[in-house]
């Protein structure tokens, strides 16, 4: 064949796979979910976050500015698997309405634009802010695919984070490593400067930097190995995060996500509380020597915080991945896979052993509740009390209750039931431990690592336990005891499937009170 013919072949190739590419990326950047569609999916999460299409993972860059606040997130504009990482981008006034927004920063050059995080430069330290706008900026890893390098760039938007500009003397830091990831990055006003830290991902290490403008930056001090390394450390960040009941006391929370080795399997994150001086970050004892998870189910990884959160809101608000490496590239859920669990706040307690986490669903919710139906001192005999057949039931519920379970030795709800469909979500009182059994959820033999029952250790307190429960179309989120212990899991169940039963064994329960709400959906 004529060299110019091949040249010509070469060319119209090239021409049809770039066209291809960019009209995919249209495609998916222009997709609306219709109506109909978006409700009548049975898999589609209701008052989650998915993207509209195609695939997605760690939340990156949540911040809060002009009114908005913005999640981006790690996307695939070509497909509903893991590649061509780039940032997908959404907005919403409240955490709860989400728009979807054209990707905001592509792969391009051999880079993808793995996870990291964004800042508000309200003094323009970066010198990136012109004619008076005020930038922001991502700091993020990227993932060189020919060389497998991975180091720290900037990028910057003036428009609110509609478009952006990648900074030309990228990367600002590198160690010429292979696992080197997930910048966090906060203003630490002492100081008078900022502080990322970042993973080193295989030595189970967090390295700390300052930087006076976002360019050049300075290395403070490691962290770890410490906690559980059984897998990669990935995602860190650290908040200073208010203890509740002593209002003039903080302390640091320090989150680290672990790939796999988690608790339940997988991929997960654990938290360690203690000081940060600016420059090194010190755990208080109880987290020296004990792991301390951030959830006890399969489905919630990779969390990040909001920056830039009012100081009259004052709180610390974090979201997560509802998904498991395990098995997130098999999920049966389309056009989209992967989605972002509820935003939740965060709150430091100090109790006679130390120091520990509080996870509850931020209020906001309280936007999407519909019908209301309430009981007070309901009690359940040992059997199954159904209370569809009072008229609850649905696919999309919040559940608050406060439960006396007595001599009770195993109690809780089954929800999302259906013909040979159920998630069981309960207490047992013998072992002391919160459970979710989604083994026969509707949809589980996908995958070999999907079935199965999650637990957290739980002790009663006060002869009784408190419950909040997130029910959606393909997950579970129970808060327990104030969100001393979370469980967060995915499911597929069937449309059909949303009867909800109470239910006892081994004595009867006293259910002191219990709130339902059905919850609408955020798009219509």
């Amino acid at each position: 064949m004529p060299k110019y013919i091949r040249y010509l072949i070469a060319f119209s190739l090239f021409g049809f796979v770039f066209c291809l590419q960019n009209g995919n990326v249209a495609k998916a950047q222009n997709n609306h979910i219709t109506s109909t569609s978006f409700t009548s999916n049975p898999f589609r999460p209701q008052f989650h976050f998915s993207p509209d299409s195609n695939w997605t993972n760690d939340p990156n860059g949540l911040v809060f500015f002009h009114g908005e606040y913005h999640l981006f997130f790690q996307y695939n504009p070509f497909g509903h698997k893991w590649g061509h990482m780039s940032w997908g981008h959404a907005v919403s006034p409240d955490m709860i309405h989400w728009k979807q927004l054209p990707v905001a920063i592509p792969e391009a050059n051999n880079v993808m634009i793995f996870s990291g995080c964004a800042v508000i430069d309200s003094n323009n330290t970066s010198g990136f802010g012109k004619n008076g706008k005020i930038p922001m900026i991502a700091v993020y890893a990227g993932y060189n695919t020919k060389t497998h390098i991975q180091d720290q760039r900037l990028a910057y938007s003036l428009d609110y984070g509609r478009t952006w500009t990648k900074y030309s003397q990228n990367p600002v830091i590198t160690l010429h490593n292979k696992n080197f990831r997930d910048p966090k990055v906060f203003w630490y006003a002492p100081d008078h400067h900022w502080i990322m830290v970042v993973a080193l991902s295989d030595q189970h290490k967090l390295r700390f930097y300052s930087s006076d403008n976002l360019k050049q930056w300075t290395k403070l001090s490691d962290f770890g190995p410490m906690g559980a390394t059984g897998g990669v450390w990935e995602c860190p960040m650290l908040d200073k995060v208010k203890v509740t009941g002593h209002p003039s006391e903080t302390k640091w929370v320090l989150e680290i996500g672990l790939n796999p080795g988690s608790v339940a399997g997988g991929s997960g994150g654990q938290y360690f509380i203690g000081d940060f001086n600016g420059k090194t970050f010190t755990p208080d004892p109880a987290f020296k020597n004990n792991t301390h998870w951030v959830d006890y189910g399969k489905d919630y990884y990779a969390a990040t915080s909001w920056a830039n959160i009012p100081p009259e809101d004052g709180r610390t608000l974090w979201l997560g991945w509802m998904d498991n490496w395990q098995y997130a590239q098999d999920a049966p859920s389309h056009p989209f896979r992967g989605m972002m669990a509820f935003p939740r706040s965060i709150h430091v307690k100090k109790g006679p052993r130390g120091y520990y986490l509080l996870q509850q669903p931020v209020n906001e919710l309280h936007s999407l509740r519909g019908k209301h139906y309430h009981f007070n001192n309901l009690t359940v005999s040992p059997g199954t009390t159904s209370l569809s057949s009072k008229g609850v039931r649905g696919t999309t519920l919040e559940i608050e209750t406060t439960i006396e379970p007595g001599l009770a030795k195993d109690f809780g709800f089954r929800v999302r039931k259906g013909k040979n469909e159920q998630t069981v979500i309960g207490y047992n009182s013998d072992k002391d431990q919160l459970y979710v059994d989604r083994r026969h959820s509707g949809r589980v033999n996908w995958n070999k690592d999907f079935p199965g029952v999650q637990t957290a250790p739980l002790k009663i307190e006060n002869s009784k336990i408190t419950l909040h429960i997130l029910v959606d179309h393909s997950s579970v989120e129970v808060f327990a005891n104030d969100g001393k212990r979370v469980i967060t899991d995915d499911i597929y169940p069937k449309l059909s499937s949303g009867g909800l039963q109470l239910f006892a064994r081994g004595g009867t329960i006293k259910v002191t009170s219990l709130d339902i709400w059905q919850l609408k959906p955020y798009r219509k």
